[in-house]
């Protein structure tokens, strides 16, 4: 898992993309983040996903910095763009503009509908996209309730993890298929043979994709409603129960955890009782649960199943979460090392996989606004003549 020599040009913003490239920086790309000039990200707390990332800043709609961008577009591997679809054509930076200068490109669009259908040309944020995807009708209990907001952004986050998946699966078949991936090191004067790739990656389609356990009886002719499947709520041994404090989750689906949970809280009379389907019995095995999770808190519980195969854990808030010693234990949820000494990094969710040919420690720093601009393009020959005509042109900042 290691994508050294891989250069990402990131033009995208706020939560799905930058995602996407900070997966792949983890990986090992190396990744410049393309900026309009001024323009800072909306969402201050979203600042740790661009953490290792190169930043270059380029006004896209000035035919300096249009050019430029293509410069440094035949030097990559991968371009990545979230516009709404039609913006990058207007830009004169769209797959085939970059194709002329980069055939073997790997180039990405994300957005929130896709490139294609009535619905790829509205605006949308992470809660329109969910409620297309049927998400947010199934996260209430009953019909009787209003959906509820997720806590996390779905189909942001998901969105993000197909866009470097299918990254990571395009540049993969490119170098099964030609061999010849234009090198590190020698990018400009690479071979031009490597056959790229165009992605078109929706928000919405990804967490349609989520939908598994669901939309197969919807697309069977059935109606799964809220509160009526087996993972949302239908079966009591399947549930989230208020605790004497916080809450407790069991999730017994299998006859042998729901014995070993019965055995343990001295209620064998209930074993046979599961995957019942009567309604009657369904109600009072549901009460009777819902007595015994108050006699003790949710702390008292988990360590009561502690050893035992019983599928029960805990509720916790994401600041516990981020102290949960299992979660300690893994690694990848922290402040990560200081850069430089005295140099407080800033908290970050970092690469959730675990393997030997993984940079544990990944990119913790995080450049500002444009930090990158110059030391990038000196790098594919601008020097400072053209710098200074790129500034005066408004292409790149004073």
């Amino acid at each position: 898992m290691n994508l050294d020599g891989v250069r990402v040009l990131d033009l995208s913003r706020l939560l799905p993309g930058p995602y996407a490239t900070q997966l792949l920086a983890e990986m090992g790309a190396e990744v410049i983040r393309i900026e309009r000039p001024g323009d800072m990200q909306a969402e201050p707390t979203l600042e740790s996903i661009n953490r290792g990332k190169r930043r270059v800043a380029l006004n896209l709609k000035s035919e300096g910095g249009r050019e430029a961008f293509l410069d440094l577009a035949a030097t990559a591997d991968v371009v990545l763009e979230q516009f709404r679809p039609g913006v990058v054509d207007r830009l004169g930076v769209d797959y085939d503009a970059v194709c002329e200068v980069n055939p073997g490109i790997v180039y990405c669009s994300l957005s929130g509908y896709g490139q294609t259908g009535p619905y790829s040309d509205r605006v949308g944020h992470d809660l329109n996209y969910i409620g297309l995807a049927g998400l947010l009708d199934m996260t209430r209990q009953s019909d009787d309730e209003t959906p509820r907001v997720p806590g996390y952004q779905v189909a942001d986050i998901g969105g993000g993890l197909f866009a470097a998946l299918s990254i990571v699966g395009a540049l993969l078949s490119r170098e099964l298929g030609t061999g010849n991936r234009n090198g590190a090191g020698d990018r400009a004067g690479a071979d031009n043979d490597a056959t790229g790739e165009y992605i078109d990656v929706s928000l919405t389609d990804a967490a349609v994709s989520f939908s598994q356990a669901v939309a197969p009886r919807a697309l069977a002719g059935g109606n799964p409603r809220p509160g009526e499947t087996p993972l949302t709520g239908q079966f009591p041994w399947y549930d989230v129960y208020p605790a004497a404090e916080g809450y407790v989750t069991l999730a017994a689906l299998e006859p042998h955890f729901w014995q070993a949970f019965c055995e343990a809280v001295d209620r064998e009379e209930w074993i046979e009782y599961h995957m019942t389907s009567d309604p009657a019995e369904l109600e009072t095995l549901r009460e009777a649960l819902e007595s015994l999770f108050e006699t003790r808190t949710r702390d008292e519980w988990v360590a009561f199943f502690e050893g035992v195969d019983a599928a029960v854990g805990g509720v916790y808030t994401p600041a516990e979460m981020v102290e949960h010693p299992q979660i300690s234990a893994r690694g990848y949820v922290n402040g990560g090392p200081a850069v430089d000494e005295g140099q407080t990094p800033a908290p970050a969710v970092g690469f959730p996989a675990r393997g030997t040919d993984i940079d544990h420690d990944g990119p913790t720093a995080v450049a500002e606004h444009g930090d990158d601009t110059e030391s990038v393009l000196q790098e594919i020959g601008y020097e400072g003549n053209a710098l200074e005509q790129l500034r005066a042109s408004g292409a790149i900042p004073e």
